[in-house]
């Protein structure tokens, strides 16, 4: 992977790698990769970049882009990002505070020791020096945006700062050996942990106080008392949100409770009411099993009704049939012997009127006649009772 050196000869990765740029591409700006305070822009990696402090590339997921999807979805939901923030510009202040308290204390040990006196003269001077330079710094971007008449004004103001300071160091030189002042007394700045010398000119003052390193500073303490005041007040708002939901629950149980015990008061009526509800229940399921029970019976009315005329009707039916054939089986019967009597007797009439006399013949005719007869008449009386048994 390419790589480069910073100033102070640290390596550092290359910001546009193929591997970040895929990177970039797969996650979105709520993933824990992202730096929060790129998103918020305050992360000291960028602000003190090409400074003598420069950190290097932060190890978190740096992209303009994600900090504009940021912006446009924040409008519409709060993540609450600036938490993340603040913590992390909290940890990068108390480390320069540390080194600052750090630097003060060697300076301590290396510099002579004075009076609480001469000390507090000495640090009159140092705070007019950090005027002029704030002072010079401002008569510069002003110029640089042209605005002069402003300019003009700050500068006014430099030279009463001067002249405030001639003053001080008349005061503080008049106070020491001349041996001891003339020797350079170092000073710690508080806000970017850099040496300033007592005997300083107006341009080195002017290059500290108006530099990137020192700005940059100045704009990361700023930030960070943003971040507090904004991260008080969403914490603020959400304690309330929180209070006023528990209230609510508060009054809905509290209403709950009261109910109970207006119940509870009044026994009777609660009774009544559970009485007429249950009252209401029953009449209502007895009218539905009325309703179910007419229904049933309609229909085992309807189908008994139904099956009784069916069973009938097929009783006659099978009745006449059974009539009918008997009368064709009885008509039949009687052809067919009546048909073989007339045969008989007349074969027999013909042998009698061959082979006999009259009077034979006249014999045999009655009494066949008469065997006929009683012949038929017990046919019919067979019939009648066959008839009669199938009835």
């Amino acid at each position: 992977m390419p790589a480069y050196f910073n100033l102070q000869g640290s390596v550092r990765k290359a910001p546009h790698s193929p591997s970040r740029d895929t990177t970039r591409q797969r996650i979105k700006f709520s993933d824990d990769r992202v730096c929060k305070s790129h998103l918020l822009n305050c992360c000291p990696h960028d602000v003190l970049s090409g400074t003598r402090m420069d950190l290097g590339e932060c190890l978190k997921v740096h992209d303009l882009a994600l900090r504009a999807d940021y912006e446009i979805a924040s409008k519409e939901q709060d993540f609450f990002f600036e938490l993340d923030a603040m913590d992390h510009l909290q940890s990068f202040i108390a480390d320069c505070d540390r080194r600052t308290e750090v630097a003060k204390k060697r300076l301590a040990e290396t510099q002579e020791e004075i009076s609480a006196e001469v000390a507090a003269k000495a640090e009159r001077v140092h705070e007019l020096n950090e005027e002029i330079g704030k002072l010079l710094a401002k008569v510069e971007q002003l110029g640089a945006e042209g605005n002069v008449e402003e300019s003009q004004k700050v500068m006014d103001e430099v030279e009463k700062a001067r002249a405030k300071k001639r003053e001080a160091e008349e005061v503080y030189r008049n106070s020491m050996p001349a041996s001891s002042f003339q020797q350079q007394k170092l000073r710690v700045c508080e806000v970017c942990s850099a040496y300033l010398g007592l005997h300083d000119n107006d341009r080195r003052l002017a290059d500290h106080f108006g530099g990137k390193l020192h700005l940059g500073f100045i704009e990361i303490r700023e930030k960070l008392e943003e971040l507090k005041r904004v991260v008080a007040e969403k914490q603020e708002k959400r304690n309330q949100e929180r209070l006023k939901r528990r209230e609510e629950r508060e009054r809905e149980e509290r209403e709950k409770l009261r109910r109970s015990r207006s119940h509870s008061k009044n026994p009777k009526r609660s009774r009544s009411r559970e009485h007429r509800r249950h009252r209401s229940r029953s009449v209502s399921r007895e009218r539905k099993r009325r309703t179910r029970s007419k229904s049933r019976e309609k229909r085992h009315r309807h189908r008994s009704r139904s099956s009784s005329r069916s069973r009938s009707r097929s009783h006659q039916r099978s009745r006449h049939s059974s009539r009918d054939r008997s009368r064709e089986r009885s008509k039949r019967r009687s052809s067919k012997e009546r048909f073989r009597d007339q045969d008989l007797a007349s074969r027999d009439r013909d042998r009698s009127s061959r082979d006999r006399s009259p009077r034979d013949r006249d014999r045999k005719d009655k009494k066949r006649s008469y065997e006929s007869a009683n012949g038929r008449s017990e046919d019919r009386r067979s019939s009648e009772e066959r008839e009669a048994g199938e009835i």
